[in-house]
């Protein structure tokens, strides 16, 4: 398995018996991750297409050996489903809700702190090693197995690369949806240290978005550590200054966190970043030759 994701994976889906839950949870399944079991409070007893539902994460993981959940609980109810499945000793939690309150997620990230558990999203499409197992809303026919790691604040856009990836046959390792939430548990520097330390990784794609200082900061330890070669590219770049654009993180304020800020310091740091994310992909044939 590449990075994070086990090969004994059991997974517990927190909201099963929402109408998303549910059908994503099958999706999964389909895929080829074990999915365990589905935790909704008072359905506990109840089954969904065979898998068992309990009133808790710990009930579950109990029952079960559950070591990672997918969180499709409402938004006001988000962050405490997290801190739930932390509190139950889970080690990974993929959070696809979007629109958890700000407050909310601070609180959750300080209560995940020091803690061997390891959170991506809010607001992402998750986690998948392709021909494997996902945790997440992924497409999984669009995947193959190869061996170029991904990471993106942009679902959409994630695909867009994967596609152009399997197109050219070259495939990927591993693609990790970070979510464009301003407050989440992991960043595009938790992936890079990742995927650098991933023999089943060859090169990477690094897809940020205007707002925040993230991509500003992972390639300064690229410059400064990674030898494998990575492509990139900024969306947001005809956004009007301090406006919103689609991904609540997605903000240009006070001067920072500008579409040319970000390249310039992608390309400062031997990243080559495309102008168009059609290009990806045959950025990436290119730089391996």
């Amino acid at each position: 398995m590449a990075i994070w994701l086990k090969e004994d994976c059991r997974l517990v889906v927190q909201g099963i018996t929402g109408k998303e839950g549910k059908f994503h949870a099958l999706g999964c399944r389909d895929y080829g991750t074990q999915v365990v079991a589905g935790v909704t409070p008072g359905k506990g007893g109840e089954t969904v297409e065979g898998i068992p539902v309990f009133d808790s994460v710990a009930e579950a993981r109990q029952a079960t050996g559950a070591n990672a959940t997918m969180v499709f609980v409402p938004p006001p109810f988000a962050a405490d489903a997290i801190m739930e499945s932390a509190d139950a000793g889970v080690e990974l939690i993929v959070a696809i809700t979007e629109g958890v309150p700000v407050n909310d997620m601070l609180r959750a990230q300080a209560y995940l702190a020091g803690r061997a558990t390891r959170l991506i999203g809010p607001n992402c499409p998750g986690i998948i090693s392709p021909g494997k197992a996902k945790i997440g809303i992924m497409p999984g026919h669009i995947h193959r197995p190869g061996r170029v790691g991904v990471v993106s604040r942009s679902g959409t856009l994630t695909y867009e690369a994967v596609w152009q990836l399997t197109g050219l046959g070259l495939g990927q390792s591993t693609c990790v949806g970070i979510g464009g939430d301003p407050v989440n548990g992991t960043n595009f520097l938790d992936v890079l240290q990742a995927f650098a330390a991933d023999p089943e990784t060859d090169a990477i794609i690094m897809i940020g978005e205007i707002g925040g200082s993230a991509e500003e900061e992972a390639a300064e330890w690229v410059k400064a550590h990674l030898r494998k070669p990575v492509v990139g590219f900024i969306a947001g770049r005809t956004a009007p200054p301090g406006r919103r654009m689609g991904h609540a993180g997605a903000i240009v304020s006070g001067g920072k966190g500008t579409a040319a800020a970000k390249m310039e310091a992608m390309r400062a740091a031997g990243i080559h970043v495309c102008e168009s994310p059609a290009d990806l992909g045959t950025a990436v044939a290119k730089a391996l030759g």
